[in-house]
């Protein structure tokens, strides 16, 4: 009876052991968590049942029923440097990048399947955009709207990635470089220009300073010319007036004139030099100095 007892004892244990495993492994199946930087979607034989996007606990059916995960974080996308025409024929090497996040989980499945798939896809639309937008612009332009190119370039990559399920939160343009060669290019075209215009300004200046100085000379040759007939006007009325004054000198005393005369012709004839005169002391060109002179 004891060991009837035991053994039944025994077959109690095992069945509820084997009733808590399979309780525990309905349980493990049935119960699932969305963890916060995940979305999920329920899955029975294949076909979509459910979405979830709140983080916590959630149920299912237990074997018939499946959950696929998906990142719910905003994610980066790097594309490689893609080598871009611009409308004005230049070449330029165009860093761009993008920030994305899955928004509609069903969606995305659907057209795409995988995150790995979707990198791929993304990276394609991203450099079809970059070569579109940047395109229809030249060097000048892109230098100049930067701005407008980003917004440009942000809606036509979202408009794109709409049907994916993929909501864009950003595209900028990391880097916008000249290939080697361009940048050669221009900036001997730069260099070129630049002394074009310095060579310009230096001709324009050249001949502003000549049309200055031409008319500071003639300015100067008027000014010479009014002042030479000037000091001629007053010379003519100076030696009028010394005229007038010798004229009346010698009516008053015509031998202090002779005199005065005298002394002028010798201060011009004995000045100090290499002249050498030789005259009779009885001539009457000493008539003055003699005391014999008419006064």
């Amino acid at each position: 009876m004891n060991i009837d007892r035991i053994l039944s004892n025994k077959r109690a244990l095992i069945l509820i052991g084997i009733g808590a495993l399979v309780f525990l492994i309905l349980l493990m199946s049935t119960l699932f968590t969305v963890q916060q930087t995940q979305q999920a979607i329920v899955l029975q034989f294949g076909n979509p049942k459910r979405v979830i996007k709140d983080p916590g606990l959630n149920a299912k059916l237990p074997f018939i029923q499946n959950v696929i995960y998906f990142d719910a974080r905003v994610l980066p996308l790097d594309p490689p440097v893609e080598r871009v025409i611009l409308a004005d024929q230049k070449p330029l090497l165009v860093d761009a990048y993008a920030r994305y996040r899955i928004a509609e989980p069903l969606k995305f499945r659907q057209a795409v399947g995988s995150e790995l798939a979707l990198q791929a896809l993304l990276t394609r639309i991203v450099t079809t955009a970059v070569r579109g937008v940047l395109g229809k612009h030249t060097l000048s332009m892109v230098l100049e709207d930067r701005e407008k190119i980003i917004a440009d370039l942000h809606n036509e990559v979202n408009a794109a990635a709409k049907p994916l399920g993929i909501d864009v939160i950003d595209v900028r343009i990391r880097r916008a470089d000249l290939p080697d060669e361009t940048s050669q290019a221009v900036y001997a075209r730069m260099r070129t220009e630049r002394e074009r215009e310095a060579a310009e300004f230096r001709a324009q200046g050249f001949e502003r300073a000549q049309q200055i100085r031409s008319t500071a000379d003639r300015e100067a040759t008027v000014i010479r010319a009014e002042a030479n007939k000037e000091s001629e006007i007053q010379r003519g009325l100076g030696d009028g007036e010394a005229a007038k004054i010798f004229n009346k000198a010698l009516s008053v005393d015509p031998q202090f004139y002779e005199f005065y005369r005298s002394m002028q012709a010798y201060r011009e004839s004995l000045q100090p030099g290499d002249t050498t005169y030789i005259l009779s002391p009885q001539g009457e060109f000493f008539e003055n100095f003699r005391g014999t002179g008419k006064r």
